[in-house]
Parts: structure tokens; sequence; C-alpha cells
């Protein structure tokens, strides 16, 4: 059964192997890397912003008691 690391390890394999090929294009030519890494940050940061929501929500809204609080 995987597990929550095994399934972010296997994402950042997959990310690793994408941007690789992206820069090796990149490198090459074949594609205009100054577009694509504009695209590629800008979406990183609305994934930051967003995953620091949720953290927020997670952390603060609907965390359980500890038995410290109680």
């Amino acid at each position: 059964m995987l597990t929550i690391k095994k399934i972010v390890s296997y994402l950042l394999i997959f990310l690793v192997l994408v941007f690789t090929v992206i820069a090796v294009l990149g490198i090459w030519e074949v594609i205009d890397l100054d577009y694509i890494l504009r695209k590629i940050m800008s979406s990183l940061i609305v994934i930051f912003a967003a995953s620091a929501v949720v953290l927020f929500i997670f952390a603060i809204l609907i965390r359980e008691p500890d038995k410290r609080d109680e």
C-alpha cells in the first residue's frame, strides 16, 4: 500500500524529470525557455499561495484541540 511519503516522492521524481526535459529542450533552443520559465514560476507562486491557505485552514480552523487545551 502506498503511503503519503511514497506518493510525494514519486510526484517529486516526476517533477524533476519534467523540469529536466524542459531545461534540455531550452538549452537546445527547441522551445522558448524564457516564456516557459515565466509560466512555471507564476504557476508555482499560485500553487504556493493556495497551499498556504489550505495549511492555514487545517492548522487554525480545523485542528482538533490538544489535551493541553482542555
